[in-house]
């Protein structure tokens, strides 16, 4: 563990030094974040998932920054160029830009200008002209005239000495560590992001129109701008620069370096001119592409993150028996019915819609079916035919006790085509698959999106423009986060899910599914231990994480972990009861008293944890399911119309707002300044995927498929609802992020997810949520 480092940290996220470097220690012993959060909280400080995390990847940044200082000693080292005031300057380095930069004059470069000059014997010219820039030049250049047929070695006359005297001035102040910080800070503070049309593609990027002829401070372009502008460039309508004022730009240099007006001083400045012009402008304008790239990278993943994690806790319905509807037109609709597991019970196909007998025969399926099954829910995925599939079941007369739930499918075409829904279901085809799937989604969303790549959820912003293994670090470490609070059932888990829980891995999920599949469900906790590669390590980082319902020990069930069942059993025999009766019993538990069992090892935040999972041994964090319904008689964008109210469901949370589904299969987009009566800075802070909400409708554009929506609960008399939470009135802003500019509320396009061809080899007409809006942006997701 480097000192400094955790020291560094503490100031970094205002966190008291030993707490960091306690996590550091864990961190360093193989422990995971929700397990130190969980289960270390003495230890800790009581530091949140968040912390830890920010301590684990400043942790490996350092690292990385450590390593890349070593690799520069070990070059100028091996070049016999390193000072004791250069590693002095190395050491003290804080950031890679820093460190690049005092590395900058010692970097290996290919031949330039200023080494064909220094080759020529000019530096001492470029070295007096810096030296005496009072002076006159013609005498001193004239001394470095050199006649020879080798064009490599010739000096013909004194202007071409100057003019290579120059060249290593040029190319030593820009090399000047100092220079290069004050000059970055210049890019960062004043810089001003540019971007034009490609010429002759005005037509073929129209998306991209409003980024034509476009400028922004940089400081301010939000990160979904930023991307786009960048998307735009690499697919070849737009070229971008970033560009600072050059005279402010070059002033700076001459404060530095200018100290004089005579000939040499003329010499001087025009060094510093081409210095700023070919040599510091263009490093500097390839950092801030490349820094401005990673914050809005960074932003964009975040953005997906807290959309993943929202949707990953959406609330399960539950181990109900459930039918899960595939819709359908001239396809059908795929029907299967599913065990309160989960298990595949049965399936057929039923085609509604058609009018007569097949109608008739259709509902008799459903009726017969739900009897038959002992029915308690059906779940409708929201793709094409959805309304229409969701109008015909509730004309059949099904019994009120069963609830019917519209689905998002995002992604059921890549479970139903991927390995794992083949290998569990070898001997049915895709449609049956993906219908499961919608079922299951249902029944625990947790368990059955986390078999998917999280970036085929289809909830991010800009996924295929940023930083992939980034992206995917950070969304799998909201997968192990979401699994692992929520706790997972061992005995019915599959091997996708228990591979997120804490200190497990592929290969130990495997090993734990083969194991229950030869000898039966695990009877208790402590049989996870016979499990091939379940090391004591293992075991104690997951084992509070598995639970086993009705198991042999009381608290198997529970979040408590195991090295804490001697102390649960104390306290029972305290209280003078059993263990089962501390769990079953409010009586026996009030005769706690948690401060006799604090010790060096447990403190209070570990009792009163256990004291909750007492009361409510392995109760879920999320919260309760609610049936959503769309409005009735609403079904496609035909019958939408301006001040219509509805529910929606909130499906995406981007930078610049929140897609809704409104039931018409095509998401509306509510522009960030629609989100709510008061200003809203952040979108996420009003908003969250799978929240119910209620939008009035703006503006309709069939034609373009765009729907653009309000929250407003003061627009045009509507009523305050109850998920109307904080957000904002931006009238008159420029609207540069939804692309209509023609209203003066600023208000952004149509929202739209357009539902084209999701399910790839199932059927050719399903939705896919491209998001796009507005004519800035298209179909930039």
């Amino acid at each position: 563990m480097n000192e400094t480092h955790v020291i560094s940290i503490a100031q970094e996220i205002s966190v008291p030094v030993m707490q960091v470097a306690a996590t550091a220690k864990l961190l360093d012993e193989g422990a995971t974040v929700p397990f130190i959060a969980r289960y270390r909280k003495e230890m800790t400080g009581q530091l949140d998932e968040v912390q830890i995390t920010a301590i684990r990847d400043r942790l490996g940044e350092m690292k990385a920054l450590d390593d890349r200082r070593a690799s520069i000693v070990k070059s100028l080292e091996e070049r016999n160029l390193m000072t004791d005031d250069l590693k002095a300057k190395i050491d003290a380095a804080e950031s890679v830009a820093r460190l690049e930069d005092v590395y900058q004059p010692f970097r290996p470069k290919r031949r330039t200008r200023a080494m064909i000059a220094q080759e020529k014997g000019l530096a001492p010219l470029a070295d007096f002209l810096f030296e005496n820039q009072g002076a006159a030049v013609d005498a001193e250049a004239a001394k470095f005239i050199v006649e020879s047929e080798e064009e490599d070695k010739a000096v013909p006359d004194a202007a071409d000495a100057l003019k290579g005297a120059r060249d290593i001035l040029a190319e030593r102040f820009s090399d000047d560590t100092d220079m290069r910080v004050s000059m970055r800070k210049l890019y960062e503070e004043d810089a001003i992001l540019e971007s034009k049309v490609m010429f002759g593609k005005e037509a073929e990027g129209a998306k991209f129109q409003d980024y034509f002829d476009f400028s922004e401070p940089l400081a301010k372009v939000p990160s979904h701008r930023m991307l786009a502008i960048r998307r735009g460039a690499n697919e070849g309508f737009l070229f971008f620069r970033i560009v600072v004022d050059e005279e402010h730009a070059t002033g700076l240099m001459k404060r530095r370096f200018l100290a004089g007006n005579g000939e040499a001083g003329k010499q001087v400045e025009l060094a510093i001119e081409d210095s700023f012009k070919r040599l510091l402008g263009p490093s500097m304008e390839t950092d801030s592409r490349l820094s401005s790239k990673k914050r809005a990278e960074e932003q964009a993943t975040k953005v997906f993150a807290e959309n993943l994690r929202e949707l990953l806790l959406a609330s399960p319905l539950g181990q109900k028996r459930v039918m899960a509807v595939d819709p359908g037109f001239r396809t059908g609709c795929k029907v299967v019915c599913l065990d309160a597991q989960g298990a595949l019970l049965h399936n057929t196909v039923i085609y509604p819609g058609m009018g007569g007998y097949k109608d008739e025969e259709a509902k008799n399926v459903i009726l017969a079916t739900c009897h038959q099954f002992n029915i308690e829910a059906i779940a409708i995925g929201n793709g094409t035919a959805s309304r229409e599939t969701e109008a015909f079941i509730n004309k059949c007369g099904l019994p009120k006790s069963i609830t019917v739930v519209m689905v998002n499918e995002s992604g059921a075409s890549i479970y139903s085509a991927s390995e794992v829904a083949r290998e569990e279901f070898p001997d049915h085809d895709l449609t049956v698959r993906g219908a499961v799937s919608i079922g299951r989604r249902l029944m625990d969303p947790l368990a059955e999106l986390v078999k998917l790549d999280p970036k085929s959820i289809g909830v991010g912003q800009y996924q295929h423009d940023v930083d992939q293994m980034k992206l995917k670090d950070s969304l799998d470490d909201v997968v192990v986060s979401c699994v692992n609070a929520v706790g997972v059932e061992v005995n019915t888990a599959s091997k996708q899910l228990l591979k997120y829980v804490s200190g497990l891995n592929t290969r130990l999920a495997e090993s734990i599914v083969a194991t229950r599949n030869t000898n039966g469900p695990f009877r208790s906790r402590k049989e996870l231990l016979k499990v091939a590669g379940m090391g004591p390590k293992s075991f104690e980082q997951c084992a509070g994480f598995l639970r086993i319902r009705d198991g042999e020990h009381p608290l198997d069930g529970s979040a408590v972990h195991p090295e804490r069942y001697t102390l649960v059993e104390k306290m029972a025999a305290d209280a003078g009861c059993s263990v089962s009766d501390l769990v079953h019993s409010d009586k026996h538990r009030t005769r706690i008293q948690l401060d006799k069992y604090v010790s060096d090892e447990v403190g209070l935040p570990t009792l009163k944890d256990i004291q909750s999972e007492l009361a409510k041994p392995g109760r879920d964090p999320r919260e309760k399911f609610e049936a959503f319904s769309f409005a009735e008689g609403v079904n496609t964008m035909d019958d939408l119309s301006p001040g219509l109210k509805l529910p929606g469901i909130v499906t995406n949370v981007a930078a610049f707002g929140a897609f809704v589904d409104v039931g018409v299969h095509q998401d509306g987009l509510v522009h960030i300044s629609e989100l709510s009566d008061d200003f809203v800075n952040d979108p996420a802070e009003v908003v969250k995927v799978h929240q119910h909400v209620q939008v009035t409708v703006l503006e309709v554009d069939a034609a373009r498929k765009r729907i653009s929506l309000s929250m407003k609960t003061m627009r045009d008399g509507a009523q305050p609802h109850k998920h109307a939470g904080r957000g904002g009135d931006q009238r008159g802003q420029r609207n540069d992020r939804g692309g209509f500019r023609g209203n003066d509320r600023g208000r952004g396009g149509y929202g739209g997810g357009n539902r084209g061809n999701d399910r790839g080899p199932r059927r050719g007409n399903e939705r896919q949520r491209n998001q796009s809006f507005g004519n800035s942006l298209g179909d930039l997701f």
